[in-house]
């Protein structure tokens, strides 16, 4: 659209709104959702991008304010797709909002460790270490000072890496593991173009906050808040005003099961993104059934191989339901010995990496699982033919074999499938709450992407893992909440970067109140199992950095709510004094485990609500972090006959008066489902939706 304005600043605004007017005077009212700006250009020229169909290009290019218009290429994908995604599906991705980050950021990873190797910490570009910072470079056999630059700024270790499983190198901050590296470059990896795992997620890879510095500190920590040093250790950063996220653990669909659930720290559920790993079955019969799986098979569609049920290759007195799945010592090798067996997943005591080495041991040519519950979270087998189906294609399977003498298939390397729906699913694995130590606390807090995720790893070369020809990868394909928890902590560091003087819970709360509800078919988000999922599955929605820049409100949860927290739920004035460091502290005289949800929290959760004892009523504040003069109107959404009131259904704010309290007050006495009820309370001014998701039990 020209030259830019000299003013840049003060014109930036009005020629955002000018230029959202343009386009909703060429896009059809149905497709409303698309009247919104990818990037808006005011430095060398002026101008924008936006999604337009051909016809909608061509009526543009005809007017008076517009010199070109062309397509956008397509370059390399971001990230290897999971920030991207992010960016996506935030609705909004403008270039502005990244003008004033700050490369003094500090994230501190506690994990296996770091490769300090690997390109995604190396510091070209990045600026003299922060003179605050006062960490060290721990020494070890295999990790020198100098192993530690600009971005890698501190390493330290700890003697307790004995409760990992894996061989590794102990005595240094270097990772044997691989987890640590991985985690680490997801939050704050330097971009790295032309990445991938042997060819597979090619794009540039780079973390959350890659300005970002890193401190790694090699450990494993092993919940009575007292008692576990993870929770000890977060609330004394709290203190410090250092905010911790933390994986919400892997053992789900299963409720309860959430770990890491103190109110102080950022508990992380997983999900899926928009790319899918594909390995296909070929049946004798002509059918074509997709699987999931990470494979580098040498199979091709030009040959087929026979193909068998485990339970019709068992080995001599072998029960059939060991051998249906799979298990060690099942499978009679000379039946096996070049076939592509099939096998189930009904025990969950043999995982899918002991199956594979079975069916690979009896010198099988491949595996075909059909799991149900794991089907979306793609199994890395190297260069052996592997992948995994639902039940309906697993029946189509069987029912071939049992069709015929002889049945024949194959099975395909892996492809990889770009813009996938629906996304995000909440992973099958991760964990689910209501926490088991307080229902009144709604965990998990929030979702973000942790299936199949590529990032930095050590260097790893067993046997059957790298493809014929390849070096070995200095990235991996990893899946968890570990993985979720680090896309968290990026993104905080990145609002962090931007807005430097917000604590720790007004970040927590400006991600919480603006994360999103909708996958990229904008329906309600889902579980793996195809239903609508619920806050004790996804906390309060998929994380939406961008969004959170500028989230209008904020709820502050301080110190004091966090005392008063360990006092309703039990401890004793003397404990809470020593850990806080506050000689003078004093409970409340009426401490109860059930006030434990008026904690000014970014989110409710009321583990306990009679139909018969009236009303339950909490307490919020928040605080304008966005225009100086705002009136902001409340929406209710809650599920049918449990009331929800809120008072005063307004609030102004002024330049003078940028706070504000309310009250919610639940009536269950209406209630029509026992259980939990989930629903949310928003508050808009007309330009921010401030979202308070909220978790009641009725009883």
């Amino acid at each position: 659209m020209g030259s830019s304005s000299t003013d840049n600043e003060g014109n930036a605004e009005a020629a955002e709104l000018a230029h959202l007017q343009l386009l909703s005077s060429i896009i059809p009212s149905r497709a409303r959702e698309r009247i919104s700006l990818l990037h808006c250009y005011s430095h060398a020229f002026k101008g924008f991008s936006a999604m337009l169909t051909e016809n909608e290009a061509s009526i543009l290019s005809g007017h008076g304010e517009i010199l070109s218009i062309f397509p956008d290429p397509v370059l390399q994908l971001h990230t290897t797709r999971s920030w991207y995604f992010l960016d996506t599906e935030s609705g909004f991705r403008s270039s502005q909002h990244y003008r004033h980050m700050s490369s003094d950021v500090i994230i501190g990873m506690i994990d296996t460790g770091i490769w300090p190797e690997s390109p995604s910490f190396n510091d070209d570009g990045i600026g003299e270490i922060p003179s605050r910072w006062k960490g060290v470079c721990m020494e070890g056999p295999d990790f020198k000072k100098s192993s530690c630059n600009r971005k890698l700024i501190g390493a330290r270790y700890y003697k307790m890496q004995q409760v990992w499983n894996e061989t590794h190198i102990s005595g240094s901050p270097r990772d044997g593991v691989g987890h640590g590296t991985h985690t680490t470059s997801i939050a704050a990896g330097a971009p790295i173009a032309n990445a991938s795992y042997y060819g597979l997620a090619k794009g540039t890879a780079k973390g959350g906050s890659p300005s970002a510095r890193i401190a790694t500190y090699k450990t494993c920590s092993l919940e009575d808040y007292l008692n576990d040093p993870v929770a000890i250790g977060a609330f004394h950063a709290e203190q410090k005003g250092v905010m911790v996220v933390c994986s919400g653990g892997n053992d789900g669909p299963d409720p309860f099961t959430i770990v890491n659930s103190a109110p102080w720290t950022f508990t992380v559920a997983a999900s899926s993104i928009d790319r899918d790993f594909v390995s296909t079955v070929l049946l004798g019969n002509g059918k074509t059934l997709r699987g999931s799986a990470i494979n580098f098979s040498k199979l091709t569609r030009s040959k087929t191989y026979p193909i068998v049920f485990g339970e019709h290759v068992a080995s001599k007195f072998t029960p059939i339901s060991e051998a249906r799945n799979c298990y060690p010592g099942s499978l009679d090798s000379e039946k096996v010995a070049g076939k592509i067996v099939v096998c189930v997943d009904t025990d969950s005591y043999v995982s899918r990496r002991i199956k594979k080495l079975v069916v690979e041991d009896a010198k099988a040519k491949g595996l075909v699982l059909i799991d149900e519950a794991e089907k979306g979270l793609p199994f890395v087998s190297g260069i052996f033919p592997f992948t995994e189906v639902g039940n309906i294609a697993g029946s189509e399977i069987l029912k071939y074999i049992n069709s015929t003498k002889n049945a024949v298939a194959t099975i395909l390397p892996t492809t990889e499938v770009l813009k996938a729906k629906p996304a995000p699913v909440v992973a099958y694995f991760s964990s689910r709450g209501p926490g088991s130590l307080t229902e009144n606390i709604l965990k998990p807090d929030i979702m973000a992407p942790g299936v199949a995720i590529l990032a930095a790893m050590i260097p790893k070369g067993e046997e059957g893992s790298v493809p014929t020809g390849w070096k070995s990868s200095p990235f991996g394909i990893e899946s968890g909440t570990s993985m979720a928890c680090p896309h968290v902590t990026g993104a905080a560091a990145f609002i962090k970067s931007v807005n430097p003087r917000w604590s720790s819970s007004m970040i927590k709360s400006a991600l919480m109140t603006t994360a999103t509800i909708s996958n990229n078919m904008r329906k309600p988000l889902t579980n793996s199992s195809g239903y609508f999922a619920n806050p004790h599955e996804t906390g309060v929605g998929e994380i939406s950095p961008l969004k959170a820049l500028d989230p209008g409100l904020v709820f502050e949860t301080t110190m004091e709510d966090y005392l008063y927290f360990l006092c309703y739920y039990g401890y004793s004035e003397k404990n809470i004094r020593s850990m806080s460091n506050k000689n003078n502290f004093n409970c409340p005289i009426n401490s109860a485990e059930e006030i434990i949800s008026n904690i000014n929290y970014p989110s409710i959760s009321i583990g306990n609500l009679s139909r018969h004892k009236g009303a339950k009523m909490v307490k919020r504040s928040v605080i304008n972090v966005g225009s100086p003069n705002a009136t902001y109107i409340s929406f209710v959404h809650s599920p049918p006959g449990l009331l929800v009131k809120l008072s005063p259904k307004h609030l102004a704010f002024t330049k003078a008066s940028t706070k504000a309290s309310f009250q919610v007050t639940f009536y269950a006495n209406q209630a029509s489902t026992k259980g939990y009820n989930f629903g949310a309370l928003t508050w808009s001014d007309g330009i921010h939706k401030v979202r308070t998701v909220f978790a009641v039990n009725v009883v």
